[in-house]
Order: structure tokens, then C-alpha cells, then sequence
């Protein structure tokens, strides 16, 4: 008898015979083509959520976004595996468009205004902890958890996006030109809304004299 694992383990391997077998049958061309490279406009940087999964949102296919997670879509500086997808996107793929993509209800935003800890992801946490010590005094005036939750889910997303149009990676394109727009948006589980959160940067213009280079 199938252990439980086994069960949801086959499950998988199932699901690909179904998509080995939808792959088979499409007549476009588009799955030989994939195969020989990618050319993505899109970069999204999102939560590693199950539920916000980038090509479902966004209703584009497989190629069309390039895609990196983590828990509560944060960006830093020293974070050399989103510095590196940030690099080979931007550099090498020419993506025209980043988004970060925070949602509402986001465990990660939520647990960072707790005083509990939950282990190694505490250090990982403090980034968003410190998004609420710039903006403590609105976040404390919130009463409903829930509100204060998804308004510091807002605010990390355009603090994320701060962060990425301060990197040399994003600033060294716009200073050679190249067509870059970067974007904070959030996503609203319950209805599949991505909500723009009017934060986009095309420009170091608007970063403040000492985050744009020369």
C-alpha cells in the first residue's frame, strides 16, 4: 500500500505526464522555440507564497517572465542571489520591466510585526521590521490587525523597490540607456487583482542626490 508521501509524491509525476502530454500535442511551436533560449520583458520578484504564482497573475506564458521569490519579496543589497538574477535579467536577458510584487495577507509581513521568534527567518524578518521603523507612527495608528498587516505589505513593496532602483545593476542601465521601468505592485489574493501601487522608477531622477550615481 502507498504511503501518504508516495500518493502525493506520484501526484507530481503525473502532472508532468499531463503537461509532457499537452507540450506534445501544441501546435504553435512555441515549446520548440523555449527550447532554444528565453527572451523575457518581465522580471518578477516575488513571494515565495504558493498562492502568487507570477505566470497565473499575470496571464503569460511560459518564457514571458523571468521570475525570482523569497519570503516577502525583499530586496537587498547584499543579497547576492537576487543581485545575481537582477544582473543576468537586466544585463544579459535586457528585461524592459521589473516588478516587485508584495500580496495582502503575506505570513512574512505579518509575523515581522510580532515580537515572536520563528527561527533562522528572524534575521531575514529584520528587513521588514526595519520598513516599520520608517513608517511606525502611520503603522501604529492602524487599530485592525489585519489593515496594519496589509498597509506594511504596501510600504515594503515600495521600500523594496527604492532598493532595487539604488543598485549599480538598475542605475548602470538607465545610465547607458536602456529602457528600464521598475514597479511596486500588490497582489490581492481573494479577487486576483494586481493593484499598481504607483511607485515606478524609469530614472535615478527622483532617488535623492546621494542614492543616484553619476
Amino acid at each position: 500500500m502507498c504511503s501518504e508521501l508516495e500518493l502525493s509524491f506520484n501526484k507530481i509525476i503525473d502532472g508532468n505526464k499531463e503537461w509532457m502530454e499537452f507540450v506534445k500535442n501544441d501546435t504553435s511551436q512555441r515549446f520548440q522555440q523555449l527550447a532554444k533560449g528565453q527572451n523575457p520583458e518581465i522580471l518578477w520578484i516575488g513571494c515565495a507564497d504558493s498562492r502568487v504564482p507570477a505566470n497565473e497573475i499575470t496571464g503569460t506564458k511560459p518564457g514571458e517572465v523571468f521570475v525570482h521569490r523569497n519570503i516577502a519579496n525583499v530586496c537587498v543589497h547584499s543579497d547576492m542571489n537576487m543581485l545575481s538574477v537582477l544582473d543576468y535579467a537586466v544585463n544579459v536577458l535586457k528585461v524592459k520591466h521589473i516588478i516587485v510584487a508584495g500580496h495582502y495577507g503575506c505570513g512574512g509581513v505579518a509575523a515581522s510585526l510580532s515580537r515572536n521568534q520563528f527561527g533562522i527567518i528572524d534575521n531575514w524578518l529584520c528587513h521588514i521590521k526595519d520598513v516599520y521603523r520608517l513608517h511606525a507612527k502611520e503603522i501604529d495608528n492602524i487599530q485592525d490587525q489585519e489593515e496594519k498587516t496589509n498597509r506594511l505589505v504596501e510600504l515594503n513593496v515600495e521600500e523594496q523597490v527604492f532598493n532595487l532602483c539604488t543598485t549599480s545593476i538598475v542605475q548602470n542601465a538607465w545610465k547607458n540607456d536602456q529602457p528600464l521601468a521598475v514597479h511596486g505592485m500588490v497582489i490581492n489574493i481573494g479577487s486576483g487583482e494586481l493593484i499598481n501601487q504607483n511607485c515606478t522608477f524609469t530614472s535615478n531622477e527622483s532617488l535623492g542626490k546621494v542614492f543616484a550615481y553619476k
